[in-house]
């Protein structure tokens, strides 16, 4: 083997050693979890650290650089600070609310990533990289997962072109899930079709089928994977509409007794001021003798010294109606009590 040779050898064996040991031989070593499960929506945070015993020694730059799916790839993030005690601040590599940024400062070698939110397009693979004074370069590998079970994205009825010598329409379905879905499709009685068209899929993580349909055909679209399956029928179920009508007629329902029990209460408010009002009245005050029409006072003695004065009501007419335009409860008949003199009223009716 050349002399040439040889040195180009040892050039690869030290990257690979740098990106499978993720250390170098001054004793710098960096450190990742290999695997991260993170939900669709929940934030994930991609651990990486680097360690060095005489780190506080090095006063260099620290360089970031964080790449997906490909190490040679261009970083979608980075940032570099200067490795000294003094320098205030983070610079660029200062925690942010954007998608991406670092959860700790690089200068005591916390170097993990967060990402906020993430989705499917999130999943796969990472690598973590710094740089030192551009000399020595620590790269490792991590892996984010994005589980997600089966969901139907749309299901419609596409008309085919007339050129293509099928069905004039077919039933599409898009599904989406992580693993990838599978989709199968059945019949009203719940019976896999014999024929399942055809499947494409149309990203990482989502499946389009298709198959010939018939007008007035019930069909249900299926997609099942390991976390799970969702399913969707065509014409759509009346389940939906018979639950949004039962549901506005409880609304209406409920609207009613409110209603009812706003007027009971009203009546009811209506009742005891009036009660209070008569019992604050004065004792004195002049009523209607409906039986003599004269006037007489409550406090006027009996006219033989042995008559006795009770109260008796009448009703009057309910004010007229431009009156209660302002009032929300219903009119109710007004009360009039007036002063009776019953042993005189038993005298003329005896006469």
């Amino acid at each position: 083997m050349s002399p040439r040779m040889w040195r180009q050898n040892q050039r690869i064996f030290l990257i690979l050693s740098v990106i499978f040991t993720g250390s170098c031989s001054d004793g710098w070593k960096m450190a990742v979890s290999p695997v991260v499960t993170a939900s669709r929506g929940e934030d994930a945070v991609l651990s990486c650290s680097l360690t060095n015993s005489k780190q506080q020694q090095y006063s260099g730059k620290i360089h970031v650089k964080w790449f997906a799916r490909e190490s040679d790839s261009s970083p979608f993030f980075s940032c570099s600070v200067q490795n000294d005690s003094a320098t205030q601040g983070l610079g660029d590599c200062s925690f942010s609310e954007l998608k991406h940024s670092l959860t700790g400062d690089p200068r005591r070698g916390e170097l993990s990533l967060l990402i906020r939110k993430v989705q499917l397009t999130d999943d796969g693979q990472y690598f973590c990289q710094v740089e030192l004074d551009g000399k020595q370069r620590l790269t490792q590998k991590t892996q984010l997962l994005v589980p997600a079970e089966p969901q139907i994205l749309s299901l419609v009825v596409v008309e085919t072109p007339p050129a293509s010598g099928s069905a004039p329409w077919r039933l599409q379905c898009e599904v989406e899930g992580n693993p990838l879905p599978k989709l199968v499709w059945l019949s009203a009685s719940k019976l896999k079709l014999d024929d399942q068209g055809k499947t494409t899929e149309s990203g990482r993580f989502r499946r389009i089928g298709e198959v010939p349909y018939l007008e007035g055909e019930e069909l249900t679209c299926r997609a099942e994977n390991s976390l799970g399956g969702a399913q969707r029928s065509y014409p759509p179920s009346q389940t939906l509409m018979i639950t949004a009508v039962v549901c506005g007629l409880m609304g209406a329902l409920l609207l009613l007794l409110l209603f009812i029990a706003g007027l009971v209460h009203c009546r009811r408010n209506r009742g005891e001021r009036q009660k209070h009002r008569l019992q604050q009245a004065p004792v004195d005050t002049v009523y209607e003798n409906v039986v003599k029409g004269h006037r007489v006072r409550a406090s006027d003695p009996p006219a033989d010294g042995h008559s006795e004065i009770q109260l008796v009501y009448s009703v009057v007419d309910s004010p007229p109606a431009h009156q209660l335009v302002s009032s929300s409860c219903p009119p109710e008949p007004v009360v009039l009590y007036s002063p009776v003199n019953v042993q005189q009223i038993n005298r003329e009716c005896h006469v």
